[in-house]
């Protein structure tokens, strides 16, 4: 999108008045979605998104201007801005570049795939969801395929461009029967081409798994409330690790001492049975992507180890903030985000327990088997989660599907009760929104077990 002789005159402007490091971030990305309800396709859309950033830092002050115009002209100007934020005076030097290009692998590319055959992935599925069940009363199916193509300079010598394709397919039901309505979602998504369709993900499937949840909570009875032991399920469990933990290690909370996590490396955090990852490398992945949005390889990262706080996730302003590693977690949504750390895939690793046997021995308590939507707060560690999915279990036997379980405590408390990990870990996709937009993240875990937490309910006290 630019040539290196181009490049060097903006990051040399970037530093006329001030800064001792600028970066350039170049972004096109184009997308297609296309969405359905009850049989019939409803819209279709083609995007794009094409601007760059211009990040200067002085010390730990930073400095961000984006432009749409991406002319060689249009860029010194917005550099020139960017650096009379920062008044220094003192003028950072440029290096010479050395060129990296990756790309992640795509076997047939959304600009080769008609709207015809998206068109039908969407017919195909609400036809299946509808077939499911009569008290199915309404489908609703979104497709989306995302092309994103970044290109990074920075005045240490960075210069690196990475392909990135992504596509997910989103199933909403709802199950009625006449009284009460209940719904069910199955969203799947990987990093690759249109090929997700014939090797990952089967539309049928996805939509029989989400008509399935909607009829199961529709003939649940409430969810006793209470303190209890908690199986969760994998998968989409994993947003307990997300949300009541890894955004509490994120330099973007620790770095401004905002996180109940600060100063506790190499301290005790969880249960001697608890590892916990973020890795962006695994491929396809919906998370993952070979570079971030600083231009520094993606990495494995091991957070907790037998229960010790190894590692935060630190982007380039927060390493400087924190004397920390940089840990290749920077992310922006686009060219109009300032990037800071954020998550890739987040996981619980694989453990040694018997998946069946934590039920067996759990006594009185919950089963979650799909979770929902929540909300944490970072500095604290509070957390509340809905369960999508849940089975009411007494005596260690599962009885009976429940509905409208919360899941509510603090993040460091949790962690600490885990007592049982499972052997096989599965994940799911997801958005995640923080200070630098939202950001394609997958969560995941083997089944585990929580020795207490509280649960909330409509269905009086266990």
């Amino acid at each position: 999108m630019l040539n290196e002789i181009s490049a060097s005159r903006i990051l040399e402007a970037a530093h006329e008045t001030g800064g001792d490091f600028s970066e350039i971030f170049l972004e096109d990305t184009s997308e297609h979605r296309m969405t359905g309800l009850d049989g019939k396709t409803e819209t279709a859309s083609y995007s794009r998104r094409h601007g760059a950033g211009i990040r200067i830092l002085c010390g730990d002050l930073s400095a961000y201007a984006y432009s749409s115009d991406t002319s060689e002209e249009a860029l010194i100007r917005t550099a020139r801005a960017a650096a009379a934020v920062l008044e220094e005076k003192k003028k950072g030097k440029v290096m010479p570049f050395g060129y990296k290009k990756y790309s992640t692998p795509q076997a047939i590319r959304f600009s080769d795939t008609t709207n015809d055959k998206r068109a039908k992935l969407l017919l195909d599925a609400m036809s299946a969801a509808k077939a499911f069940s009569p008290e199915i009363t309404q489908v609703s199916a979104t497709y989306i395929d995302v092309q994103r193509c970044i290109e990074i300079y920075n005045s240490e010598g960075i210069h690196a461009e990475d392909l990135q394709p992504r596509t997910r397919f989103a199933v909403n039901t709802v199950a009625s029967n006449g009284e009460d309505s209940q719904s069910g979602y199955d969203a799947p998504g990987f990093s690759m081409g249109f090929e997700a369709y014939s090797t990952k993900i089967n539309v049928e499937q996805v939509a029989t798994n989400a008509a399935k949840t909607a009829v199961l909570m529709l003939h649940a009875d409430d969810c006793p409330a209470g303190r209890m032991p908690v199986v969760i399920d994998g998968g989409f469990g994993g947003v307990i690790l997300h949300e009541a933990c890894v955004h509490s290690l994120e330099a973007t909370c620790v770095a401004k001492d905002n996180s109940v996590f600060c100063g506790k490396l190499n301290q005790r955090i969880a249960s001697d049975c608890v590892t916990a990852i973020d890795d962006g490398t695994i491929p396809g992945l919906w998370g993952s992507v070979n570079i971030d949005d600083e231009g520094y390889p993606t990495q494995r990262n091991v957070l907790i180890q037998n229960g010790i706080l190894k590692s935060y996730l630190v982007d380039r302003l927060g390493a400087r903030r924190m004397n920390h590693p940089m840990t290749g977690s920077s992310r922006r949504q686009s060219y109009t985000y300032a990037p800071t750390s954020r998550m890739n895939n987040t996981f619980f690793a694989p453990g040694n327990d018997d998946e069946e046997e934590m039920i067996r021995t759990m006594g009185n308590g919950l089963f979650a088997t799909r979770m929902g939507g929540g909300s944490v707060n970072p500095f604290t560690g509070e957390f509340c989660f809905s369960v999508a999915e849940g089975y009411l279990v007494k005596d260690g036997v599962i009885v009976k599907p429940v509905k409208g379980a919360t899941l509510v405590g603090l993040g460091s408390e949790v962690l600490l009760k885990i007592d049982k990990v499972g052997k096989n870990l599965w994940s799911e996709p997801g958005m995640c929104g923080s200070a630098s937009g939202m950001v394609p993240v997958t969560v995941g875990q083997p089944r585990i077990r929580v020795s207490e937490i509280t649960v909330g309910g409509k269905g009086g006290t266990l």
